[in-house]
């Protein structure tokens, strides 16, 4: 397995990105505690897999999961946009000791930089106000990653802040061992006095430099209050704004949603409206150019000279239809088939009901077609046998070559019929004098 491992101080600063092929998990281990105690592990998925709980367990931490597992546009933006913030604009305390800022090189890091940042934000108001607590408080940085370790452990603010306060008191507090030798002191000091008077005057004195000692750390706490109350006044006229702004960002957005609503409506109108205007321009385009077709045809039939010739693509019932919706075919008309592969005596009766005048075919047609337009007296022309002119969308043949090849056709088709009537005769002959001759034989 790859894993990939992503560090973040507490001041949410990272210092450490970086992922390993299979490697152990003592290796991990070992590479995370050498940039110090671990105080949360996070994983990028609402359910952590083993690997991590044994990991959290082993460095003592606390584990943070997500509500959900985070999607990868989710990591894309919220890495994006926490790489983005490269002066770590809240984190003033600081100083950058781990410029520049580690960029993942692969999925695996940005996976482990996603759910670090996850965590940290989870905690980083409470983390922020910690700091701003602290500088208050004049508590050393260097105690106060303490303060957040506590905090993150689910101690209250204040009593961390508390806790902090009473290790950094005891540690100026002088140990006085000889209690009772101070106690001595005390009692000889007390006999050596020359006169109540002059101890009254002592006690005088000290309870002077206690009042004013006292008076000056009010004032100090009444300087702090009037800057706490600026700060307070600030912070409540940058809400003001910013609720402002919110309220005309809020407003100009549905606006700009209402705005793109009828923009895409109008859209959608526009795109509708042009398709039908294509489609009736092409439509209109159709039969215009259908129109000058059949202008030329008619002229061509007038003039008598040429006869044209109306195309059918193939010689099918639907191919046929077509050609008839679009070239009016009728009584009279001669057509090219320009296959008559799959035509049938069906097929063919559709082209002798219309009372076509004759058939071109470039190929073979099958005998049932054959035999139906035979029967029916329509003559069927080899493509090769004639010359035709191609016009547009149409063919156009010369009167004389179309009825000299109508009448070679009909001529042999007559001295077919004729031969084919004189051998059934003959055959009847044979018929009836092998009959004879049989009835002969008998008697």
């Amino acid at each position: 397995m790859t894993v990939g491992v992503a560090i973040l101080n507490l001041s949410g600063e990272i210092i450490s990105l970086k992922s390993c092929k299979e490697v152990s998990r003592a290796e991990i281990i070992k590479h995370i505690i050498s940039f110090g105690k671990t105080v949360l592990v996070a994983a990028d998925v609402h359910q952590p897999p083993k690997m991590v709980k044994k990991m959290a367990a082993t460095l003592n931490s606390k584990i943070y999961v997500p509500y959900r597992d985070l999607a990868v546009h989710t990591k894309n933006e919220m890495v994006d946009a926490y790489l983005h913030q490269q002066d770590y604009p809240n984190l003033t305390r600081r100083s950058r000791d781990f410029e520049p800022v580690l960029v993942p090189k692969n999925a695996h890091e940005r996976d482990a930089l996603a759910a670090a940042i996850q965590a940290y934000k989870k905690y980083q108001k409470k983390l922020d106000h910690i700091e701003r607590r602290a500088l208050d408080l004049e508590i050393p940085l260097d105690m106060v990653d303490n303060v957040k370790i506590m905090v993150i452990n689910e101690v209250p603010i204040t009593k961390a802040l508390n806790a902090i306060l009473e290790k950094i008191k005891q540690k100026h507090t002088p140990v006085n061992n000889d209690k009772t030798s101070n106690d001595t002191f005390n009692e000889n000091l007390k006999e050596i006095s020359p006169t109540p008077l002059l101890e009254k005057g002592s006690e005088i004195h000290g309870l002077k430099n206690k009042l004013k000692s006292q008076q000056k750390q009010i004032k100090n706490l009444q300087m702090k209050n009037s800057i706490m109350g600026n700060k307070i006044q600030k912070y409540q006229d940058e809400i003001f704004q910013l609720e402002q702004k919110i309220q005309r960002l809020q407003y100009e957005y549905s606006q700009n949603i209402l705005h793109q609503k009828e923009i895409t409506t109008k859209n959608a109108i526009i795109r509708g409206l042009q398709e039908k205007y294509n489609y009736e321009k092409g439509l209109r385009r159709e039969l215009e150019d259908q129109l000058k077709s059949i202008k030329r045809i008619r002229a061509m039939e007038i003039s008598r000279e040429a006869s044209p010739v109306k195309i059918i693509k193939s010689f099918s019932k639907d191919a046929i239809r077509e050609a008839v919706g679009y070239w009016n075919i009728k009584n009279g008309d001669v057509v090219l088939l320009k296959s008559s592969e799959g035509g049938g005596s069906q097929t063919a009766s559709l082209l002798v009901d219309m009372g076509v005048k004759a058939v071109l075919t470039p190929d073979k047609m099958s005998h049932p077609a054959k035999d139906e337009f035979e029967k029916n007296m329509v003559p069927i022309i080899e493509l090769d046998r004639v010359e035709l002119e191609m016009a547009d969308d149409f063919a156009v043949i010369r009167s004389r070559d179309l009825e000299r090849e109508i009448a070679q056709w009909k001529q042999k088709y007559d001295e077919r019929k004729k031969k084919e009537d004189q051998n059934k005769l003959l055959k009847i002959m044979d018929d009836y004098r092998a009959q004879r001759k049989r009835s002969t034989n008998n008697f």
